[in-house]
């Protein structure tokens, strides 16, 4: 009998906690604390509990979540990417003739303007909607995005993106925001643009025939990162795709650290990472002191939750460490499972195939998900394959969790 009531228990989560929200942020409302780091007395060598409240108390009911996700979301922020920022307004236009999204965004500091070339479907729609990092799909081979209106994030059109760490101080998001232009990394500003574009798709719904509660985004490597940051910091979108994202990704910086000093593996790490990507003051005040961060990687997974998330991994490339990878994802997991809706959260960890290529199996579980969290279809999406990491003692890691 117990069996069947926590089957009934499980069900009933699938069907009350919503797949997708029709704001940005549910919680912005939320009061919101922070530390700076040099105050911060947390200490911890594994990962935090995505329970417990900055403030120590413990909640792992749904119905605290949206305050978890605020204050990671805060912390992230305050710590690691720099500040999110408000704007005015957001004007859209769609040129049928050139198939173009024309975006202006209003702010105080002036306007900023950029477009999306988009493909949609034949037929009467609406049609779900794929954004992908810099390409209409990401990485992820257009057939199996069937269906689905494509529309590209050009991300250099508001920062453009250097794997030399060269800030671009010229960026149109910096003209902006010029107060952020040594302090802040480009993440904040891709995901403030993406959420722009997602502004700007609402306006022109009806235009290019968009199903905008069924919106997924999409990327690989940096940017894997950029669809991660934007699932976790959004939730206007209903499926965020992650792929081999590496360090600053889906990776647990403690879990990097740890597999470097263990293995002698140099992985991307607090110390090496891109800094003109994240904030340079994320190296001066964590680097050799990540005991005192307050959040690790898994918890930025979680910000998706109650959301669908898919993470594909390869671990054919030791500079990804998909050791850190699956620590970080197996640990997020668990605020899914918490919850009962497990059949939303999988992960594919293969390797034998090339960088941003997804193998078979990774397909397979690409068009599960999309027909399942896009289409409404029927679909098993009870996925979570990472044979290589099978042994990996968890319990190193959440073993300390309530």
């Amino acid at each position: 009998m117990t069996g069947v009531l926590l089957f009934s228990s499980l069900a009933t989560a699938q069907k009350t906690l919503p797949l997708v929200f029709g704001k940005e942020n549910t919680g912005k409302a939320i009061k919101k604390h922070s530390t700076a780091p040099a105050q911060l007395s947390y200490n911890n060598e594994a990962l935090p509990d995505p329970f417990i409240y900055q403030d120590g108390t413990y909640n792992a009911q749904y119905s605290g979540w949206e305050r978890h996700r605020n204050e990671t979301a805060l912390m992230v922020q305050d710590y690691e990417i720099g500040p999110i920022p408000a704007f005015k307004k957001v004007t859209a236009t769609y040129n049928a003739a050139e198939t173009n999204i024309n975006i202006k965004v209003d702010t105080k500091g002036g306007s900023l303007e950029f477009s999306s070339k988009i493909v949609i479907p034949e037929g009467d729609g609406p049609f779900p909607v794929i954004i992908g990092m810099n390409m209409p799909s990401g990485s992820i081979r257009p057939e199996f995005v069937k269906g689905c209106i494509l529309i590209p994030f050009k991300h250099d059109q508001i920062i453009k993106s250097s794997h030399q760490a060269v800030r671009d101080t010229a960026a149109a998001f910096y003209r902006m925001y010029p107060e952020y232009t040594n302090t802040s990394g480009n993440y904040s500003g891709w995901t403030w643009g993406i959420s722009r574009l997602i502004d700007a798709i609402y306006q022109v719904k009806d235009q290019i025939k968009a199903d905008v509660k069924h919106i997924a985004v999409t990327g690989c490597s940096y940017a894997g990162k950029m669809a991660m940051f934007a699932g976790a910091f959004d939730e206007r979108i209903a499926l965020t795709i992650i792929q081999e994202s590496g360090g600053g990704g889906i990776n647990s910086w403690r879990a990097s650290d740890y597999h470097t000093a263990t293995t002698e593996v140099n992985v991307e790490r607090v110390e090496n990472t891109n800094y003109s990507w994240f904030a340079p003051s994320f190296k001066d005040n964590f680097n050799g002191k990540l005991n005192t961060l307050p959040y690790d990687h898994h918890q930025i997974i979680s910000m998706i939750a109650p959301r669908a998330v898919l993470v594909l991994g390869n671990s054919d490339y030791p500079w990804l460490c998909d050791y850190s990878g699956y620590v970080s994802t197996a640990a997020a997991a668990k605020v899914w499972d918490k919850f009962g809706i497990s059949d939303r959260f999988g992960y594919v960890f293969e390797g034998g195939h090339p960088h941003c290529m997804a193998c078979d199996s990774e397909n397979d579980a690409v068009t599960r998900f999309i027909d399942k969290f896009l289409f409404n279809k029927p679909s098993d999406t009870n996925i979570r394959k990472a044979d290589e990491f099978k042994d990996t003692d968890m319990n190193r890691w959440i073993g300390g969790w309530k």
